[in-house]
């Protein structure tokens, strides 16, 4: 059985041309030796598995026999590599100091390759600094690193620095392509979107996963098969879940969230990937912009669909809510508390509340059992868009009324005394609400059985009250709510004052309490007179005073309550005794405590 080469290693490039993402480095460097303009030390600095070694071998082989480039020469004899991860010491650069004067057997130069340089010691760099300066003609070195920032600054001024990119999703996806087509996988591009996506810009990464995911499903890489094996949301759930969100369904939005907590996903992951898909349909909206996502054509076709169906409005204040859920994840208790609550005020984004009322209150069966339609109506009424409007006039409201009344009765077929007003007060001018009554259809028969509805004095459609009664109603006295004013002691206010403080010191507002008790207020009448020291704790007493009146005035049983907050400067805040200072003061007013105590053993706790 032949032994399986993982794909990282069977295509690792050979050639500068084979080299993905990094065209700029790689003409920089050729065009470097075509010159022979290249420098004595180079240092690869970039994220991981973007091709720093390798550019560093196919380096290392070109520049041995210009004008030849033979794939399988690999000038092994001329190409040290020193991984600084293992041979961190002073004694592996002494090594190699030591080999540099020695010139190459074959080719014109002997390259080094210092792998992870970040990890020598101090000691080491300083070792090197000399040699990397003044290397000798024929040596050149090549230092590999992924975290630049720890390498010694007399280092990197020594070194030509090229700065490594991450590998876009659109050329790893690319690499991807051909590398399945020359394995003979059949692929669909959004499922080697994934992997690239899931690579996050390396490139042997992404060639690791896609030889997992060739293991899990065979010569067929399909996207559901890739998101099962990788774990992964892929926009589909994010798309049916912003449906679900769209049509302010918050029941199935939530079993849709515990569907995705079920499945093993983190509530961050997926917070942070609803406001990118929110980024992105933004994005869709604009043709301009659909360039800017990063994902297949069937992908772009659904996101362009459905950024059709919401406003911008909608997706700049859902990426505000699910941004900030995110950066409030970390330092909640309940997490998934906080991404519910999240999901709900984005469901509610576009929801109105309750339903607004018809226009017509009188039901459509009145009319048909009439004979009347709608459309008749508005055409004898000339009413546009359903609606009775009453115009302004500057005729009494009594015969304002009566002119409406005959209009109604003669036009709807409805006699005089079947309307009635049931409003204590009414002004058609202003709108208010009245009481109607509505027809009940009990049986196929005509019948005078009655409802009542609210509706509309400016919809005259729906007035069918009779007449003799709105005299009657504008007689009637208004109920007036008396609040009580019971009499009250300076003593009483003073108990109710002293509880209220000891429940905001129950409460751990240890500053409200003491602004309470720092003084006793006065009494004069119904006003409560409180003195406080100083202008900053009067505005932190003005705070709490609302609810402080409140707590008055349903205790003492008296609406007419009010405080008046005075500040003096000259008030001394009340000093708290200990238990000791009380009773020496106690046997001052009484010796006899003092001769009670010897008596019986007593002590006084503190």
């Amino acid at each position: 059985m032949e032994q399986f080469v993982v794909s990282a290693r069977k295509y690792r490039p050979q050639t500068f041309k084979d080299v993905v993402g990094q065209q700029a480095i790689t003409n920089t460097l050729l065009n470097a030796i075509e010159s022979n303009h290249l420098a004595s030390a180079l240092l690869f600095t970039g994220p991981r598995g973007v091709g720093k070694t390798t550019c560093a071998r196919i380096l290392a082989r070109k520049i041995n026999q210009p004008g030849y480039d033979d794939p399988n020469e690999d000038f092994a004899f001329n190409v040290f590599e020193l991984d600084a991860a293992s041979n961190s010491g002073v004694d592996g650069i002494r090594d190699l100091i030591d080999q540099v004067r020695i010139p190459p057997q074959m080719g014109q130069y002997k390259v080094y390759i210092i792998d992870e340089v970040h990890m020598l010691s101090l000691a080491a760099f300083n070792a090197f600094l000399k040699t990397l300066e003044e290397p000798p003609k024929h040596a050149i070195f090549i230092l590999a690193t992924t975290e630049k920032h720890k390498i010694i600054p007399t280092i990197l001024s020594r070194c030509q620095i090229f700065d490594f990119k991450r590998i876009t999703v659109k050329d790893a996806r690319e690499h991807l392509a051909e590398v399945a087509k020359s394995q003979g996988v059949a692929f669909e591009d959004d499922a080697l979107h994934i992997i690239a996506q899931k690579a996050d810009g390396a490139m042997r990464d992404a060639l690791s996963i896609f030889d997992r995911v060739v293991s899990f499903c065979g010569n067929n890489l399909t996207r559901q098969a890739v998101t099962e094996n990788l774990n992964v949301l892929d926009y589909e759930t994010y798309i049916n879940m912003t449906d679900l969100i769209l049509e302010n369904k918050i029941p199935e939005v939530l079993m849709g969230y515990n569907d995705i907590l079920a499945k093993g996903f983190d509530g961050h992951h997926f917070i942070a990937g609803l406001a990118s898909h929110f980024r992105d349909l933004l994005v869709a909206k604009n043709p301009v912009t659909l360039s800017l996502l990063e994902m297949g054509e069937a992908a772009q076709q659904l996101y362009g669909q459905q950024a059709q169906k919401v406003s911008q409005d909608f997706l700049l204040k859902g990426i505000e809510l699910a941004n900030d859920c995110d950066l409030k994840y970390k330092v909640s208790q309940n997490q998934r508390l906080l991404v519910e609550l999240t999901l709900m005020q984005i469901s509610s984004i576009n929801f109105d509340g309750e339903k607004k009322k018809s226009d017509f209150i009188i039901p459509p069966t009145y009319y048909r059992r009439n004979d009347y339609s709608i459309s008749e109506i508005n055409s004898k009424f000339q009413i546009p868009n359903s609606k009775i409007v009453v115009e302004e006039t500057t005729e009494t409201p009594s015969a304002k009324v009566e002119e409406i009344i005959e209009v109604a009765s003669s036009e709807l077929e409805v006699s005089s005394s079947e309307i009635r007003f049931e409003s204590s007060e009414l002004r058609i001018e202003e709108a208010e609400t009245v009481k109607v009554q509505e027809p009940e259809i009990r049986n196929p028969k005509p019948d005078t059985t009655v409802t009542t509805a609210k509706v509309s004095a400016t919809s005259l459609a729906s007035i069918r009250v009779r007449k003799e009664m709105a005299e009657a109603q504008k007689s009637e006295a208004k109920e007036v709510i008396h609040l009580p004013n019971e009499p009250f002691s300076e003593t009483e206010m003073l108990e109710q004052w002293i509880k209220y403080a000891q429940r905001m010191e129950d409460k751990g507002l240890r500053i409200i309490a003491s602004l309470l008790t720092i003084n006793d207020p006065t009494l004069d009448g119904t006003t409560i007179i409180h003195e406080l020291p100083n202008e900053s704790s009067k505005i932190d007493f003005e705070k709490e005073k609302p609810e402080l009146l409140g707590y008055l005035r349903g205790k003492l049983h008296n609406h007419e309550i009010s405080i008046h907050v005075k500040v003096n400067e000259t008030l001394v805040d009340k000093k708290r005794y200990t238990t000791q200072e009380k009773y020496n003061r106690l046997v001052e007013l009484n010796p006899n405590l003092e001769l009670m105590r010897n008596l019986f053993g007593l002590e006084v706790n503190e």
